[in-house]
């Protein structure tokens, strides 16, 4: 009698404890990502050759770059860490609400083409290298140079149907996340501008209409995602310090 008193005593304290774990778990793996996903920043003390206002930021890790090898390898575990922290909050306790699941969804999505872009490096870097630019208009590049502008384009979108799908959910209250719900959308708003400048500018290079500053697009539009990450893992540790884990919170309805 004794011993199940006991256990039903601590029985709730030990679930409480484990989803507060579980919250800091997935906290801690954005977190790490969005902070392995900024690490391009480092470029302004490192002899890149390459032009911040003109480069995109995925030419830093071109197969013949200097410091190729370095951002390739945080690219892959930003990625991993993302798509670790996105997959555990969905399977923590299979949240019913479809905003969350979508979310969580999207972001799964970005980690993945993240870590697969690291993956299929450019091999030359065209904004830099006319040579590189007229082989990779005549066909005589790697396939990985398509393969590479898929998957970046599946990380963009995963990035933006999380940010829209998981700010949604926190200002519908769906999830509890009032740093989110605050913050999240003017993030959205200056990812979707960031996104359309960088669209805007690539389709000004390749039209050999200059770069329109593609570079400082390209790289407003990876900050803004670094920073959504670093509110999101903050909303989501916010919540397991009060002792209520959000996805299990969406998925009881609350």
């Amino acid at each position: 009698m004794a011993s199940q008193q006991s256990r039903q005593q601590h029985g709730p304290h030990v679930g409480r404890s484990a989803r507060t774990g579980a919250s800091r778990a997935v906290a801690v793996l954005l977190l790490a990502g969005a902070l392995a996903y900024s690490t391009w920043s480092v470029e302004v003390f490192l002899p890149t050759g390459l032009s911040p206002g003109s480069a995109y930021v995925s030419e830093l890790a071109a197969e013949d770059q200097p410091y190729g090898t370095f951002f390739r390898t945080v690219d892959l575990f930003a990625g991993l860490l993302v798509l670790a922290g996105a997959v555990w909050a969905l399977l923590r306790r299979s949240p019913r609400g479809w905003w969350v699941t979508a979310g969580w969804a999207g972001l799964a999505l970005f980690g993945a083409a993240t870590a697969a872009d690291s993956r299929l490096p450019l091999s030359c870097a065209a904004t830099a290298d006319p040579g590189c630019l007229a082989r990779e208009r005549a066909g005589g590049v790697p396939w990985t140079h398509s393969a590479h502008a898929v998957s970046s384009s599946l990380a963009v979108t995963g990035a933006l149907a999380a940010m829209v799908l998981l700010t949604v959910a926190a200002r519908r209250r769906t999830a509890p996340w009032p740093a989110l719900a605050r913050t999240g959308p003017v993030l959205v708003l200056l990812e979707l501008a960031a996104t359309g400048w960088t669209l805007a500018s690539v389709a000004a290079f390749e039209a050999d209409r200059g770069t329109w500053g593609l570079g400082i697009g390209q790289r407003l539009q990876v900050l803004f995602i670094a920073v959504w990450l670093v509110v999101l893992a903050w909303s989501v540790a916010a919540r397991g310090r009060k002792g209520r884990d959000p996805v299990s919170a969406e998925a009881r309805g609350e």
